[in-house]
């Protein structure tokens, strides 16, 4: 991975409670770790020999956006022109689910219109990367 041509970007909406827009940040995260493990470093150690497991290599930022505006951003990642974009995305419907299980059942059935997102991850190329979210703000 050419890492000075790709970005990394986490959408989250910014009125959901702070629990809420936590658990969306770490799910984003842990899933993007799965799906780009090149992007986490090796393992360093500190002065006193303890480990530290390795972080991502590069930052990523997240930004805020509305429900609607993480809905829009959500159905351009459909259309061709961001088919190489690796993309993470947690809903209400995921949420609210107990165990994987029923979040497989639930999914097969939902359709797109019924979901509303709390967040989004977003990785690839910089300059598509940038098209969606350039303009968008930090979640402070």
């Amino acid at each position: 991975m050419d890492l000075q041509n790709q970005k990394c970007v986490i959408v989250i909406d910014e009125t959901l409670p702070l629990g809420i827009i936590a658990n969306t940040a770490a799910i984003l995260g842990i899933t993007l770790g799965k799906e780009k493990p090149e992007v986490v470093g090796s393992n360093v150690a500190d002065p006193s020999g303890n480990e530290h497991l390795g972080i991502i290599t590069f930052p990523v930022p997240i930004l805020r956006g509305s429900s609607d505006h993480l809905k829009e951003i959500r159905e351009k990642l459909y259309q061709p022109d961001f088919q190489d974009l690796t993309v993470v995305d947690f809903s209400d419907l995921a949420q609210g689910c107990k165990t994987y299980e029923e979040f497989i059942k639930k999914m097969r059935n939902a359709s797109e219109d019924a979901l509303q997102y709390f967040g989004l991850a977003i990785c690839g190329p910089k300059k598509k990367v940038n098209k969606l979210t350039g303009s968008m703000p930090l979640l402070r």
